[in-house]
């Protein structure tokens, strides 16, 4: 199955992640260029969109979008991307390295609302949606600290344990649904 990832990333977590990906599938790999890139912008929900890729997108039988969740939120970059890609999409993947747990999925600031958005907009074309929240690389006694959880990204050094399994049930996946 030939699959592009396609990113975003701020911090680099979601760099991080996109190109392990990336690297596992031996697939093709473009960051996501937003015209302006400011963040507080971002925040209000306003955009100016995205520069073109420089691949063509329906040459792609699977996406992968990666990117992050801020406060619940499918932020511009990524919703940019979905509103000017949609019809050349013929299956995609969403996966996030976000803040919310598994268990806070569903509440205000989760990622499972994103999820659901995300499955809104492109209906059957979306495969599934995968998060890896960074709490996951913390150890337990800094998992509720909000000034360790916003300084830790994702490394080689930290991805491992519980987050690595997640990962490699996530490739297990989507070696599974491209069959």
């Amino acid at each position: 199955m030939k699959t592009i990832v396609v990113y975003y990333s701020r911090k680099g977590s979601n760099k991080y992640l996109a190109e392990k990906i990336s690297n596992s599938l031996s697939c093709e790999i473009e960051e996501i260029k937003p015209r302006l890139d400011v963040f507080i912008l971002f925040l209000m929900n306003i955009h100016l969109g995205i520069r073109s890729l420089k691949h063509n997108i329906k040459d792609y039988n699977r996406v992968i979008l990666c990117g992050p969740i801020w406060m619940g939120k499918f932020i511009p970059p990524l919703s940019s991307f979905i509103n000017k890609y949609s019809q050349q999409i013929n299956k995609l993947v969403f996966v996030t390295c976000c803040g919310s747990t598994y268990a806070k999925k569903d509440e205000k600031f989760g990622h499972g609302l994103v999820f659901k958005e995300v499955e809104n907009r492109l209906k059957k074309k979306c495969l599934f949606c995968q998060a890896f929240p960074v709490g996951l690389v913390l150890p337990d006694e800094k998992k509720e600290d909000t000034d360790a959880f916003m300084k830790t990204h994702l490394n080689d050094d930290n991805f491992k344990g519980e987050i690595l399994e997640r990962y490699e049930g996530f490739i297990k996946k989507l070696n599974l649904v491209s069959r």
